[in-house]
């Protein structure tokens, strides 16, 4: 009899143990990015348990709450059986989500959400990057999970409910309870509720309940525009308001010996400033980068858009901005809206090329590079070398890169060489350092000095730009709340730069396009968020970033890091009054509000002029060079 009463008790307790047991899990299995205390895991298990877990378990059991109220009325209905199918439902999607968020969270250190599946439809990425075995244990603490999420809940309901006055007044008082419970999770849950030192990032994200993080992030619409409302309408065009300048010819600083010079860039696989010694980076990781550095124009203050590559991918060479939960190189319907930095100097009589050691499948990097006009694309299928996890080694890789441009004759070139070797599972023909994910960006670093060695030797290397760049950082010992994630390094090399120097100006990956095509003399109309770090409109130098769960901003008063999810300040180096952040939020808003009325299309690009016509009626999104005169930030 008592167990027919209480049986949601049980579930609920059992389900509370469930959301434990991950949480503990959560912390073990990222131990190597933080090792927390017993005091710090003791107070993230807690907080997740007060805030988030007594909440999210009554959301998954209002299915059994109302089943149990209508068994009350029908004696006759088989409570077991008709919640076992429940159960299970409920038991493998609980499972997936707790170890997919202690698993990704040790590559991308964000709570799981939607993004995921974006990467998921491209599997092959996460499968090259890891063992056999370890999928196989992965899978293994999933199944056991769920087997223990499950049985007990099919075993603790009972097979009917006894209909009498008792358990119909002990249910209504259940009820009460349950109803509060729900009320509460819907209008007062918030993931920042749980976060208790901002500088703890792992005891803050154990403390979010990853079934709470993941429903929360569930977005069915397609309305970009409405994603962010973070500022009202008018505070965030007066925040926006000159941030992002006209387009202007005009450049304070001629950097090349040629309008035209031939074009390569080395575009490296998460080689952020964690790695270059210059930079405040490991020292011994790059020697090539420090031989280097004094030949060539070195940007001290470049930052990446993003977290991942096909985010950085469009930032280099579309000149866009990144989103925190799209990535639009998996997006073919946006790219017609898109520019390119490939068909602007196939107009100007370039021939583009992109060359990938591996198969160009993954997040519809192919697909993006032929929409984005790069007339000859070199995969896998153009080395005979024996590949690796992800492909051919990046000696080999650019190799290949060096004998194209060896070929080349009449006319002008632009090709990009992207590496890949430093990336999991690093294995790498390279054995200098101990440490196999440091070793792998030394091989890296090792390929391309050779490579730059090789061209030197070429008759091409006289009108030669080589424009070395990362498609983003790499967290090695390291979380989001450090700006030296975004922080990186930009090379400038070859024949065609006037002189080696340093340059300290602030600037984004998305400025890259803006930049170069002004110091070639082209325009770069199409670009709206592709700034000319060089041009005299460039008032107010920043830098903007981020990731699913946060964004930096950084100016000349210092560099803010913000979590979006959270609604909590991570960094602030050193403390302003709020406006590094406010600014931070209105170019969130006003990106999505423009990839919100953004074209949906397959293969039609936009005129110079279509690019800047989204956006509010009433105020427009990149404002007038008038405006931006007369309102530039200080």
């Amino acid at each position: 009899m008592k167990r027919s009463i209480h049986y949601l008790e049980y579930l609920y307790c059992h389900l509370l143990i469930v959301f434990l047991i991950g949480r503990i899990g959560f912390i073990l299995n990222n131990r190597s990015i933080e090792h927390l205390s017993l005091l710090d895991g003791f107070g993230a298990c807690w907080r997740g348990f007060v805030g988030h877990d007594l909440m999210v378990a009554a959301l998954l059991l209002a299915v059994p709450w109302l089943v149990g109220l209508l068994a009350l009325r029908r004696p006759q209905l088989s409570l077991r059986a008709w919640l076992t199918p429940y159960f299970i439902l409920m038991g493998l999607v609980v499972s997936i989500i707790i170890v997919a968020d202690a698993v990704m969270y040790e590559y991308w250190q964000f709570k799981l959400g939607m993004v995921v599946l974006s990467y998921a439809s491209s599997p092959e990425g996460a499968t090259n990057s890891v063992s056999l075995s370890y999928i196989l244990v992965r899978v293994a603490l999933f199944l056991l999970l769920a087997l223990w999420t499950i049985v007990p809940c099919i075993l603790l309901t009972p097979k009917r409910l006894e209909g009498g006055s008792f358990e119909r007044l002990w249910m209504r008082n259940i009820s009460i309870i349950w109803s509060f419970l729900l009320v509460s999770s819907f209008c007062f849950m918030h993931q920042g509720d749980v976060y208790g030192n901002p500088r703890k990032l792992l005891a803050n994200h154990a403390a979010v309940n990853p079934v709470y993080a993941f429903a929360k992030s569930i977005d069915l619409t397609d309305n970009y525009g409405a994603r962010y409302n973070l500022l009202s309408e008018a505070d965030r065009a007066d925040l926006f308001n000159g941030l992002y300048p006209e387009p202007a010819d005009d450049i304070q600083d001629t950097l090349l010996t040629s309008s035209r010079p031939d074009v390569l860039v080395v575009f490296m696989e998460g080689f952020g400033s964690r790695f270059v010694k210059e930079l405040g980076g490991l020292p011994d990781v790059a020697p090539g980068w420090s031989r280097l550095i004094p030949e060539g124009i070195f940007w001290q203050n470049y930052y990446s858009n993003s977290f991942r590559t096909d985010r950085g991918t469009v930032s280099a060479f579309s000149g866009w901005l990144s989103y925190t939960d799209i990535g639009l190189m998996n997006h073919a319907e946006l790219h017609a809206a898109l520019p390119s930095l490939a068909r602007t100097l196939n107009r100007e009589g370039y021939e583009t090329g992109y060359l990938y050691g591996s198969a160009m499948t993954n997040m519809g990097k192919r697909q993006y590079l032929e929409d984005m006009d790069f007339q000859q694309l070199y995969d896998n299928t153009a080395f005979t070398a024996e590949e690796g996890s992800w492909g051919v080694p990046d000696s080999t890789a650019l190799q290949k890169a060096c004998e194209l441009i060896a070929d080349w004759e009449d006319g002008h070139h632009f090709l990009v060489a992207q590496t890949l070797s430093s990336h999991e599972p690093w294995d790498v023909p390279y054995h200098r350092l101990e440490d196999e994910k440091l070793n792998a960006f030394a091989y890296t670093d090792y390929s391309i000095a050779c490579m730059i060695d090789t061209l030197k030797q070429l008759p091409q290397w006289d009108n030669l730009l080589v424009i070395m760049i990362p498609d983003h950082g790499f967290l090695y010992q390291q979380s989001y709340d450090d700006p030296g994630f975004f922080h990186a390094p930009m090379l400038w090399l070859g024949g065609a730069i006037r002189q080696p120097r340093k340059m300290d100006i602030l600037m984004n990956q998305s400025d890259i396009a803006a930049t170069l095509l002004s110091q070639m003399g082209i325009s770069h109309n199409d670009y709206p968020w592709s700034r000319n770090v060089l041009s005299r409109t460039y008032t107010y130098p920043f830098v903007y970033c981020n990731y699913p769960a946060g964004m930096l901003f950084a100016d000349s008063t210092g560099i803010s890091i913000y979590d979006i999810d959270g609604d909590a300040v991570m960094t602030e180096q050193p403390a302003d009054d709020g406006l590094r952040l406010l600014r931070a939020k209105a170019i969130l808003q006003t990106s999505y509000d423009q990839l919100g009325e953004m074209p949906r299309s397959t293969r039609h690009a936009l005129l110079p002029n279509e690019a800047r016509s989204y956006g509010h009626k009433s105020t427009p999104l990149l404002p007038t060079r008038h405006a931006l005169i007369s309102r530039a930030p200080q």
